[in-house]
């Protein structure tokens, strides 16, 4: 899509202009491609622009940077991470969803400190990307809807007419491209899991940490939904390549009776209530990606009440305090997921109360710091903050300006130009 955004942003003015009879007092962008798209937008209406980045690819493929050429076909990475560089450096304030994401933990790189200096051989040399330090930028932590994704345990705003859908989609024994595997035993609590089956969310690394532990297969259940079942409908080469692997991992492992593998689901209001139905069954949420910048879907299972297993690795870290609202898991050592979880089961069946304990401290964690009303507060008070600073700065900032419409024009054009247009 690179070739095409200054043109949409240039079409998206003149649409903004016209519907609401003047120029917007903010903009704010979404990943790369919004970014960029917002700050062209917000160089030509000259407003304040925020900048959020949801992912920087740059720390989800390692050294990205340093063999660019082998990416670049099929990836584009140069043009992403040129993009990148110009929105972060033009816009007037960056939210981020949590402190890793700017400077990271003590064993892993900050998303945005990735950007600080790197090369691309034979391209460009970044030697001061981004100041991590820079008062542009604010922890803000989205939440989760909450006419959808809400407490299993308020009963009034239950959605009871999907509970026969919900049950034939988790206890069914259809085997068809919507879901394949049986359940066999009821009275198990339930392990799941929902994402989509790329590498980097490990999907198939927790099948398999199921497959290979008897003693977790014995105390629950295991639930995923992600992905295609059949993998000719797939047209990802890497999600394939798991959908594959799904496959022979329930072979391989036996799961016949205790794995159910369902189809991506796409129904919002059926997701928040299939959420509650397996907290009904005191069951667990587990995401065990090898990173995650965020974790929406840690957030909507612990809104819900379910209590969540999350990686160590970006956002949960810090959504979750360990042991108390959650507990973290090591994606890398699949023994010790394993550990943790035969733990927690063990402790319910001891003491009835537990599982109550950690859903309600989850409850209570969401409330205090993961809600849109709090969000949305916080960004109405950076929007007047910034674009007051925006006003009263404009000097300061015109040499930095200059430098990046010099980047943009003899840089990243150049970029856009070696990318082959859509094909219908």
């Amino acid at each position: 899509m690179w070739p095409y955004l200054e043109t949409f942003a240039e079409d998206a003015s003149n649409e903004i202009a016209a519907e609401l009879q003047g120029v917007p007092d903010l903009i704010i962008g979404n990943y790369s491609d919004g970014n960029l798209v917002a700050t062209l937008l917000s160089y030509k209406l000259g407003i304040t622009q925020c900048n959020i980045a949801h992912a920087l690819e740059k720390t989800k493929y390692p050294d990205s940077d340093i063999y660019w050429k082998k990416y670049e076909d099929r990836y584009h990475f140069t043009c992403q991470f040129t993009a990148d560089l110009i929105a972060m450096n033009n816009a007037d304030f960056i939210i981020t969803s949590t402190y890793q994401e700017i400077a990271g933990s003590k064993n892993n790189v900050g998303q945005y400190e990735s950007h600080t200096a790197f090369t691309l051989p034979g391209l460009y040399r970044v030697v001061h990307g981004i100041d991590v330090f820079d008062p542009k930028f604010n922890i803000m932590s989205p939440g989760a809807d909450t006419s959808i994704y809400f407490p299993y345990s308020d009963r009034g705003k239950r959605l009871t007419s999907l509970h026969g859908s919900i049950e034939k989609l988790v206890y069914g024994s259809e085997q068809n491209e919507e879901h394949i595997g049986l359940l066999n035993d009821r009275s198990k609590p339930i392990i799941f899991s929902m994402a989509t089956l790329d590498p980097v969310k490990n999907m198939t690394g927790l099948v398999e940490c199921f497959g290979k532990s008897s003693k977790l297969r014995e105390l629950g259940n295991l639930v995923v939904v992600g992905g295609y079942i059949d993998v000719q409908r797939c047209r990802d080469k890497e999600e394939m390549g798991e959908i594959e692997k799904m496959h022979c991992l329930i072979e391989k492992y036996n799961l016949h009776g205790q794995f159910r593998w369902i189809k991506a689901q796409v129904n919002r209001a059926r997701n928040g209530e299939l959420y509650r139905y397996i907290a009904d069954m005191k069951g667990v949420f587990v995401q065990p990606a090898f990173y995650e910048a965020f974790g929406l879907t840690v957030v909507e299972a612990m809104t819900c009440g379910l209590p969540t297993f999350a990686t160590c690795h970006g956002g949960p870290a810090e959504i979750i305090e360990h042991g108390i609202s959650g507990f973290h898991i090591e994606p890398h050592y699949p023994h010790q997921v394993a550990a943790i979880l035969i733990n927690f089961f063990e402790q319910c069946q001891h003491d009835l109360g537990y599982w109550n304990k950690i859903s309600d401290a989850g409850l209570k964690r969401i409330k205090e710091r993961y809600t849109w009303k709090i969000y949305s507060e916080r960004l109405l008070t950076l929007a007047g903050v910034y674009g007051f600073w925006k006003h009263v700065s404009k000097l300061e900032r015109r040499e930095t300006r200059r430098y990046l419409e010099m980047f943009y024009i003899l840089k990243f054009r150049n970029l856009i130009k070696s990318i082959p247009l859509a094909v219908n």
